[in-house]
């Protein structure tokens, strides 16, 4: 593996330490061992991305899209998979029904550092491509049910980049659901006291109540649930419980929305 630190991004380094961390207890709730390996070979320390608040919602966000991506592949297990925005992440191993086509599709640079750490495999495959444009997309299978993963992703958009993102993946998927982590007004304006991206050069954007709010910018979609990352942090300490209840509408949620 050739990767160095200036390889990742800051961003990038957040849930990659938290998974890597998690992976090494004795207890580990997730495993990766993939994110353990980079992280290893980058030799530097990362412990500031992995604070305690951070690492319970990385744990609890990957449990809950692997929970709702199964869910789906029961009921279409000929999908076309798109974790779009995919960074270093690797869902494909943890849903994978020996069936499905899966794409792990991010910006160019992305991926071509991706490729130091990832090799294309049967029914998985790295694609170059933006979430502001499906130019991509034309790579793709038809399908009749794609799902659309964007974990870690929309968060850092301002509204019409959202707007955009929305209009190109109902433009270019006949039927779908998206999976997308939101986050709060609260968030977008207060993300530099977030206790890992305040780390980072990185800035929140558009932040809302509710996944509703996606609906008039992209009206053929629909949302089908939301569900706030407190729902599974809280079942495994006391801080996580208080912190539910404290910042109750502050956390960040995976909505899932269909056209």
């Amino acid at each position: 593996m050739e990767l160095t630190f200036g390889d990742i991004q800051e961003t990038a380094l957040i849930p990659l330490a938290i998974k890597a961390s998690e992976t090494s207890r004795p207890d580990a709730r997730i495993r990766d061992v993939k994110a353990k390996e980079i992280i290893d070979t980058l030799g530097v320390d990362v412990s500031r991305y992995d604070p305690f608040l951070s690492h319970e919602g990385v744990v609890a966000r990957t449990l809950m899209f692997r929970r709702k991506i199964k869910e789906l592949l029961k009921k279409y297990p000929d999908a076309v998979c798109v974790n779009l925005g995919c960074g270093f992440d690797d869902k494909f191993s943890q849903v994978d029904n020996g069936r499905l086509q899966w794409f792990d599709v991010d910006l160019p640079d992305q991926i071509e550092v991706r490729r130091k750490v990832y090799k294309d495999r049967e029914r998985c495959t790295m694609l170059d491509g933006s979430a502001l444009d499906g130019e991509w997309t034309k790579q793709l299978p038809k399908a009749k049910v794609s799902i659309i993963i964007m974990e870690g992703v929309l968060e850092y958009f301002k509204k019409e980049q959202v707007k955009t993102c929305l209009n190109m993946l109902c433009d270019s998927f006949e039927h779908g659901y998206l999976l997308a982590e939101l986050h709060s007004p609260f968030l977008e304006k207060h993300g530099k006291h977030h206790d890992a991206v305040k780390h980072t050069n990185a800035t929140f954007g558009w932040g809302t109540k509710s996944g509703a709010e996606y609906i008039p910018l992209e009206p053929r979609m629909r949302l089908v649930s939301e569900q706030s990352y407190n729902d599974e942090m809280k079942k495994y300490s006391i801080r996580a419980k208080l912190f539910a209840i404290i910042g109750k509408n502050m956390n960040n949620r995976l909505a899932v929305f269909r056209w």
